[in-house]
């Protein structure tokens, strides 16, 4: 069986990464770029030799051949998308915080969201995808009452999809740390970090818990960090879980893979290595099943 095509929507920063990690991908076979006007992203792809295109999401939803396609656009724009993709039949993954379809963060709960045969998935935001495996892990041991998130990225690494979409950053975030994290209640903050050089992007996760059993947390703290680092090697803990009474306080660190983007550009990086390993689950399953 084929490797599954795939189609991107979006030929910025985003999906530019999104393209070179899908060109090392098992199951999935790049095909077509696509924007809405010539650019130097249009022309990087095809100077791969890829096919592109600037009739944007009409240029992917109108192809057979096109299997899975990344929305690497913005929230506003995946809300015109979405239905169009859904009638051509598309998986799609949308990297955008407008959610049409469920958050799927890879280790917490893509095969159940397979199971229910979804088309469209959300892949949250860059410190939703941080941050949430840690939400998630202090939750299942010690059942969060609240959580709290402080993304820190480099002011460097947020283009103007990012800056465009802090409302939805934040909204979004704070919704999928309760829907996926587990937490009662829940609130995100993003902070655009100026320092020169640039720095990594960090992530405090703050929660208060019902059963602060320190041994408990730590072990499954420890045990999410292994399985993000199966697709994202930079993930790590700078700060492992302290427990102060009720509280606990994790701080991870996600260092780029470096593929198109600086290394320091941690949050773009995280969130498409998810994203593109959430692909290669569906498409192996896809290529099984023969479609």
């Amino acid at each position: 069986m084929e490797r599954v095509k795939v189609g991107i929507i979006g030929p910025g920063n985003i999906g530019t990464d999104l393209m070179y990690k899908v060109m090392r991908s098992r199951n999935l076979e790049m095909k077509t770029m696509t924007g809405i006007v010539e650019s130097e992203g249009i022309r990087r792809a095809a100077g791969l030799g890829f096919q592109t295109s600037i009739e944007g999401v009409e240029a992917v939803a109108r192809d057979p051949e096109i299997g899975i396609v990344f929305d690497a656009t913005g929230a506003a724009a995946h809300m015109k998308h979405a239905p169009i993709l859904r009638e051509a039949g598309k998986i799609v993954f949308d990297m955008t915080p407008a959610a049409v379809g469920p958050f799927v963060v890879p280790c917490v709960n893509l095969d159940h969201l397979q199971e229910l045969n979804t088309d469209n998935y959300n892949m949250v935001t860059c410190g939703g995808q941080a941050t949430i495996p840690i939400a998630y892990a202090i939750n299942r041991a010690a059942d969060s009452e609240y959580t709290e998130i402080v993304a820190c990225i480099s002011s460097k690494s947020a283009g103007p999809g990012t800056r465009a979409n802090i409302d939805e950053f934040t909204q979004t975030t704070s919704k999928a740390l309760h829907v996926v994290g587990g937490a009662d209640r829940s609130k995100a903050i993003i902070v655009l970090n100026p320092a020169e050089p640039p720095l990594m992007m960090s992530n405090t996760i703050y929660s208060i818990v019902k059963n602060p059993d320190e041994r408990a947390i730590v072990e499954s703290v420890n045990q999410i960090v292994r399985e993000v680092q199966a697709y994202v090697p930079g993930y790590s803990l700078r700060v492992p879980p302290i427990v102060d009474g009720n509280k606990v306080t994790v701080i991870v660190q996600v260092e780029g893979a470096g593929d198109f983007l600086p290394k320091y550009s941690g949050n773009l990086d995280i969130i498409n290595a998810a994203a593109v390993a959430a692909a290669e689950k569906v498409a192996a399953r896809m290529r099984k099943e023969g479609k």
